[in-house]
């Protein structure tokens, strides 16, 4: 399953429902927009080596991006972007696991529900 990026802050903030769902998952996956994000969000070099530290031991295989992926984040972009407030980063997130056949894991479902080809997987904390 690929996570988005608000089931792992979830989990770095220590929410136990979120830890659960993803230490009972052996697959966990990300999109490189995700440790992107995350990374953005940090405070510090401190807590960007937490984040890494994070991902490589709990196991997360760092899906990159490819040519394939921004072609369909694209297509996502000129089809959902003004109906559902799709954004350029959950078009690629949404994109890295449509083109992975991945499910995607989230709490925010409503830009995603438009992507027909995308299996989501929605989680309540």
């Amino acid at each position: 399953m690929l996570y988005d990026t608000d089931i792992l802050i979830w989990v770095l903030r220590g929410n136990a429902r979120a830890a659960r769902l993803v230490d009972d998952d052996a697959g966990r996956t990300v999109s490189l927009i995700n440790y992107m994000e995350l990374l953005q969000g940090a405070f510090g070099r401190r807590e960007a080596r937490l984040i890494k530290s994070f991902l490589t031991e709990c196991g997360f295989m760092i899906l990159p991006l490819t040519e394939n992926i921004g072609h369909r984040a694209s297509i996502y972009m000129e089809e959902f972007s003004l109906s559902s407030g799709l954004r350029v980063a959950d078009a690629l997130i949404a994109a890295t696991a449509a083109e992975n056949r991945l499910p995607l894991c989230t709490g925010d479902a409503r830009h995603f529900r438009s992507i027909r080809e995308l299996e989501l997987s929605i989680f309540r904390p």
